[in-house]
C-alpha cells in the first residue's frame, strides 16, 4: 500500500490561490510536498483541487493543515491515494445530527421537559465522555416514560430536517448504484420514514416500547451501539462480496468510530474533535452531497 496520501480541498466559494500556497509552505515545514494533480474544479454545488503528497502525514500534521484549510471557509481531506472510486460500493451513515438536524430523543424529551436533561447525556456520550452506549441509551430513553406516541410524528414533521446536501448524497449514491446503510442508535420510527423519503436500501434503529399509546420508557431488543453499526456494516458488506474498505462511512459522535475505522472514506460531519481527529475527511463548510467528489 502506498504511504502517501491524496489531498482534497472542497469548498462553497472559488478556491483561493493564497489558501493553496499557505497550505504547502505549511505542509514544507513539515517535510512534506504537495504535488497539484490538476486544476481547480467545479460540479455547480462545491469547489474541488487535489493533491498529492510526497509521504504519509500524521494526526497532528493534518489537525494544522485542516485549520488552515477552515481560516479559507474551506474543509480539507485525507485519502488513500490507491483507493479507486470504482470499488467503493456502500454509503453507510450514522441518523442523527449527521444524516438529519436534531438529535431525536432530545426532541422527543421536550414534550416531558427533560429535553436539557436528556441532551446533557447525548451529548457527553457523543462527545465519547460515557463510554458504554448502552447504557446511556437507557438512561435517556428512561426519561421518556408517559410520553404519547403522536409526539414522534410531531418531532418528525415539525422539527426533523435532513442536513444540507442529504437528499443530492442520496440521489448521487443511487446513480453510482451504491448500496445505502442507514445505521443509527436513534429509533426505527425515524428511520423508516426516511428509507422511505429519501430511499435508503436498508436501516437499523433501536425500537421504542410503546403500550396503550405511550412509551414506557424502555427499549426493545438488542440495542444498536457502535460495535452493532459496524457489525451491519460488516455483513452488508460481506452479502455483497466486499470488504468495509469499499465503503464511505459517515458519522458525527464516538460510537460512529468502530463502523468509520478501516472503511474506505470515513467523512466526519459537523463532528466532535475526536471524530473529526481519527476521520479522513471532515465536513464542516460543506454539505453531505460533498462526499461524492471524493469519489469523482
Amino acid at each position: 500500500m502506498t504511504n502517501h496520501q491524496t489531498l482534497v480541498i472542497l469548498s462553497r466559494e472559488p478556491i483561493s490561490e493564497k489558501l493553496v500556497f499557505s497550505l504547502k509552505d505549511q505542509a514544507l515545514q513539515f517535510g512534506i510536498t504537495l504535488h497539484s494533480t490538476g486544476g481547480q474544479t467545479s460540479n455547480g454545488r462545491y469547489y474541488s483541487q487535489r493533491f498529492e503528497s510526497s509521504t504519509h502525514i500524521e494526526t497532528a500534521q493534518r489537525e494544522q493543515l485542516r485549520t488552515l484549510a477552515g481560516n479559507f471557509n474551506s474543509d480539507l481531506c485525507f485519502i488513500k491515494s490507491d483507493l479507486l472510486p470504482q470499488n467503493i460500493r456502500v454509503l453507510a451513515m450514522d441518523m442523527d445530527s449527521t444524516l438529519i438536524n436534531i438529535e431525536c430523543i432530545d426532541e422527543i424529551a421536550d414534550f416531558t421537559g427533560q429535553k436539557s436533561a436528556v441532551a446533557e447525556i447525548t451529548e457527553a456520550t457523543m462527545r465519547g465522555e460515557i463510554k458504554d452506549f448502552k447504557e446511556s441509551l437507557r438512561r435517556r430513553v428512561a426519561l421518556l416514560e408517559g410520553v404519547h406516541a403522536d409526539a414522534l410524528e410531531s418531532v418528525y414533521r415539525e422539527r426533523l430536517r435532513p442536513n444540507p446536501g442529504a437528499v443530492q448524497l442520496l440521489a448521487g449514491a443511487q446513480e453510482r448504484s451504491l448500496y445505502t446503510l442507514l445505521v443509527s442508535g436513534g429509533f426505527t420510527f425515524f428511520t423508516e420514514k426516511l428509507r422511505q423519503e429519501l430511499g435508503f436500501r436498508q436501516t437499523q434503529a433501536n425500537t421504542l416500547e410503546i403500550i396503550d399509546g405511550k412509551l414506557t420508557g424502555k427499549v426493545l431488543g438488542d440495542i444498536v451501539d457502535g460495535a452493532a453499526k459496524a457489525a451491519y456494516l460488516d455483513a452488508t458488506c460481506a452479502k455483497l462480496g466486499c470488504t468495509k474498505a469499499n465503503a464511505i462511512t459517515m458519522g458525527d459522535g464516538a460510537n460512529d468510530l468502530i463502523m468509520m475505522n478501516g472503511s474506505g472514506i470515513s467523512v466526519a460531519y459537523q463532528a466532535k474533535p475526536v471524530v473529526k481527529e481519527k476521520a479522513d475527511a471532515a465536513f464542516d463548510q460543506v454539505g453531505l452531497d460533498a462526499a461524492l467528489l471524493l469519489i469523482p
